[in-house]
């Protein structure tokens, strides 16, 4: 299948998947979660694939959503936003096969949410994690909060979901 804000490729049985929107630091958009849920489909049906890759293109892994999209959006299109990225999410952690996030820049909000959805991360130097949306008052989304406490502890879960600080 042909993708328009990813690439999927397939060699040595690993599926490598990499979010290509750098112009906007990968930020998460209705069109490259549908993606991101059909890749990740696609690899999990494949006889070739025994584990999938999942990075970022340029200087972020996902920086979290797509701003821009989310103005205006009424409550419907964010219930429908919401599901969708629960779903595509649960993909990854509930995959059949090994998920493995390399973290090369930004994990931020969804970025980060993404990235815990995985069964594996392995992160750059370059790397930075981080719920920033609190500092707005909003809620991570799309399970954010409930695995965050899960990977890294409660403590540490507080202290990120409250301040917003990135580690």
């Amino acid at each position: 299948m042909a993708y328009a804000l990813l690439t999927f490729d397939v060699a040595d049985r690993i599926a490598t998947i990499a979010v290509n929107r750098p112009d906007k630091l990968n930020a998460l958009n209705d069109s490259l979660m549908a993606e991101l849920g059909t890749a990740i489909t696609e690899a999990i049906g494949r006889d070739d694939v025994g584990a999938v890759l999942l990075t970022g293109v340029g200087r972020a892994f996902v920086a979290g959503a797509d701003i821009a999209e989310l103005e205006g959006q009424d409550a419907t299109r964010g219930k429908a936003r919401a599901e969708r990225g629960q779903r595509t999410f649960r993909l990854f952690e509930t995959s059949p096969k090994p998920t493995l996030a390399a973290v090369n820049g930004f994990a931020l909000g969804g970025g980060c949410g993404l990235a815990m959805s995985c069964h594996l991360r392995i992160a750059s130097d370059k790397a930075k994690f981080g719920q920033p949306e609190v500092k707005l008052g909003i809620v991570p989304g799309f399970g954010g909060s409930q695995r965050l406490p899960r990977l890294v502890g409660k403590g540490r879960a507080l202290e990120l979901l409250l301040t917003g600080d990135m580690i």
